[in-house]
């Protein structure tokens, strides 16, 4: 099979990544496969200027260890900013412990005050909160491509940031670029989900639920 050729970038944009990492996390497992970030950086350096990769994620400060930590590391030393903040523990009025980590709000002010250099904001999240500000971005006229999966059921990105941005490019179709098993033919989204994923060269984001009692681990 001929390799697809996927054009995200204008020629000579200034681009942005914006990476929710829980969230591209989970979207890349629920298509079955791993994130080889060395390879995302290099497909979004050929495909025009790209001027800043942000990688946004909470962290549990007070676990000894925590699996997320080892990546953390090696994307600040090979191209990307880290954005981090710690993960805030509560017990709701039921008594079920709750972990909050949300990264909403510094990835927004990040992009409004970086937008200024920038052409065209590339932002991985299907998150539906961030539909204004992607609208807020247009209105200084910045294009803003999100990336996400309608692959899955029910789909993780909301209806309203999809409609909202410039462009929507599914992750299932830049598999072939940015998977870490060097792009394999894509299979049908129910196979996917059966493929494993116990081969890792860095460990892998622990996802959260913010509404969840606790952590999520890989082989939950």
């Amino acid at each position: 099979m001929a390799a697809k050729k996927t054009e995200i970038v204008y020629p000579g944009e200034r681009v942005a990544l914006f990476i929710d990492g829980a969230n591209l996390y989970a979207t890349s497992k629920s298509l079955g496969f791993d994130i080889d970030y060395k390879r995302l950086l290099e497909f979004f350096r050929k495909q025009g200027r790209l001027v800043r990769a942000l990688y946004y994620t909470a962290l549990a400060e007070d676990q000894e260890y925590s699996s997320i930590r080892p990546l953390i590391d090696w994307l600040d030393y090979n191209g990307y900013s880290m954005v981090t903040k710690p993960t805030k523990e509560f017990t709701d009025s039921t008594g079920r412990r709750k972990v909050k980590g949300n990264m909403d709000i510094e990835l927004t002010v990040d992009a409004m005050r970086l937008c200024e250099n920038l052409d065209h904001i590339v932002l991985f999240s299907g998150d539906g909160d961030f539909r204004s500000l992607v609208a807020a971005l247009q209105e200084k006229g910045r294009r803003v491509s999100v990336i996400s999966t309608l692959q899955t059921q029910p789909p993780m990105v909301a209806d309203e940031l999809r409609r909202q941005a410039d462009q929507f490019i599914d992750l299932a179709d830049l598999e072939f670029a940015v998977s870490r098993d060097g792009g394999r033919a894509a299979p049908a989204p129910r196979e996917r989900a059966s493929r494993s994923s116990s081969s890792r060269s860095i460990a892998e984001p622990v996802p959260f639920d913010e509404d969840a009692d606790d952590y999520v681990g890989e082989d939950d």
